[in-house]
């Protein structure tokens, strides 16, 4: 019984009708006991999308398994449940000078989580993916085995649960690289930048510079201001902070509004004021990582403020020699459809390749879109960005999405049939049934067949 609303943190797709508790499923997976139609491993909620739904069967709600197994203080290598929060693991690892190597826009996300969607963080250029660092996993699958899975043993496994959204069966632990730090503080760098034009010329010096770079779009703006926005760039202090800070904000939204709160007069100003505050300091300053890496979270349950229909995430990369003509097309084409998107983000990915079977970053530039859920005329400006995107020769994420047809996923992604032909056939998503289940899978068998070999 579902006793509360297991539900993507878009709140554009309907909760899970069924959810179970990871103790529970595991006596099933090795009992061999009657399972649901199908089983979907559920963090901490933190995808936009439906990736982390399943509506004909069960989630397993996971975040029970949160103990942190060990650590190695000369390494950094630690060991820990996959229900255990980035915030938990930063918290351990801060006094030893550690920190993970790779942290998405939210700590609140499960280690399995992270491995499951092959996370990226601010920099892409220096350290790749989450999948990159990590070491090893275990993996229960519906044959009520269990698999050690590393890039040395169990090696298809290992690629295809990376990036594999939760398909290839349950992460139950992991072993993960944690990068070695002076403190957790950052000291940032504010450069503004006039129109995306000069962004470009910005970018890859800031990469070269700086362990952490990205740019924030003033998306409603137009004309001559069409495309500014400030370049982000910071580094770990030398001399700072080794203790986590309390995770979380003191703020919060309550309840849910009965209407959209992020409306274009409050998008204007907030961009307005953003701007101003972070534009006008005109050297290098030191904060803290929580307002750096992970801004949103100061404020609870954020994702309210869009109201009962929620939000659409859209995000893209393209590669760098299309990237050009492609971004300020994707700008335009909101800005042409009246649609705010309430945080902007445009980022520069490296060449680092990441062990995953499907990872989405790879080499170019990736643009993030909020918008809220404003039904037909939404789903039509998301069909275009994708149209933009593809034929940039670019990819859609599939974890933030809640709507991409089954051609864009193909397009983005054409090594999909290797993952299908490892899925667990007890797991399930509704992502993966609205999208591969829907092309051609008799390919994407006979094209893996001699790809794959679980050891």
């Amino acid at each position: 019984m579902v006793t509360e609303r297991f539900q993507s943190f878009g709140l554009a797709t309907p909760p899970a009708p069924r959810a179970i508790d990871a103790d529970g499923a595991i006596a099933l997976l090795k009992g061999g006991q009657a399972k649901p139609a199908s089983l979907l491993a559920y963090g901490n909620g933190r995808s936009y999308g439906d990736s982390c739904q399943n509506g004909a069967g069960a989630l397993v709600d996971m975040r029970s398994l949160n103990r942190i197994r060990a650590f190695n203080a000369e390494t950094g290598v630690l060991e820990a449940d996959a229900g255990v929060l980035l915030s938990d693991i930063i918290a351990y690892a801060a006094p030893y000078g550690f920190f993970p190597a790779v942290v998405p826009g939210t700590q609140f996300v499960t280690l399995g989580g992270a491995i499951a969607n092959d996370v990226h963080g601010k920099n892409h250029h220096r350290r790749g993916t989450f999948g990159c660092h990590v070491e090893s996993f275990t993996l229960l699958r519906s044959d009520g085995k269990t698999h050690r899975c590393s890039a040395s043993v169990n090696a298809r496994l290992f690629a295809a649960t990376i990036g594999g959204m939760g398909l290839t069966g349950l992460i139950l632990s992991a072993s993960i690289r944690l990068m070695r730090v002076h403190s957790l503080d950052i000291v940032e760098q504010a450069t503004p930048f006039r129109d995306l034009s000069e962004f470009f010329e910005l970018a890859e010096a800031a990469d070269q510079a700086n362990e952490y770079a990205v740019a924030w779009i003033d998306q409603l703006a137009g004309g001559r201001n069409s495309g500014r926005g400030l370049l982000l760039s910071g580094n770990h202090a030398e001399h700072g902070s080794h203790a986590a800070s309390r995770a979380g904000g003191n703020f919060s939204v309550p309840v849910q509004p009965p209407f959209n709160v992020l409306n274009r007069p409050f998008l204007t100003a907030f961009n307005a004021a953003y701007r101003w505050k972070k534009g006008r300091a005109t050297v290098p300053r030191q904060v803290g990582y929580q307002g750096f890496f992970f801004p949103l979270d100061g404020v609870r349950d954020w994702n309210r403020l869009y109201g009962p229909k929620g939000l659409f995430q859209h995000q893209s990369v393209v590669p760098e020699e299309t990237a050009r003509e492609a971004v300020p097309a994707l700008l335009a084409a909101a800005r042409q459809a009246g649609q705010g998107s309430f945080l902007t983000v445009l980022k520069r990915f490296g060449s680092i390749r990441s062990p995953a079977l499907l990872s989405f970053p790879r080499p170019g530039y990736t643009l993030t879109l909020d918008f809220p859920n404003r039904g037909a005329t939404t789903q039509a400006l998301l069909r275009e960005l994708d149209r933009i995107a593809v034929e940039a020769g670019g990819a859609v994420n599939p974890y933030k999405d809640a709507r991409m047809g089954a051609d864009i996923f193909a397009s983005s992604f054409p090594e999909w049939p290797r993952l299908e032909a490892l899925r667990d056939p007890a797991f399930m998503s509704d992502f993966w049934a609205r999208t591969a289940m829907k092309l051609d899978t008799r390919r994407g068998v006979v094209e893996a067949a001699e790809w794959i070999k679980i050891e």
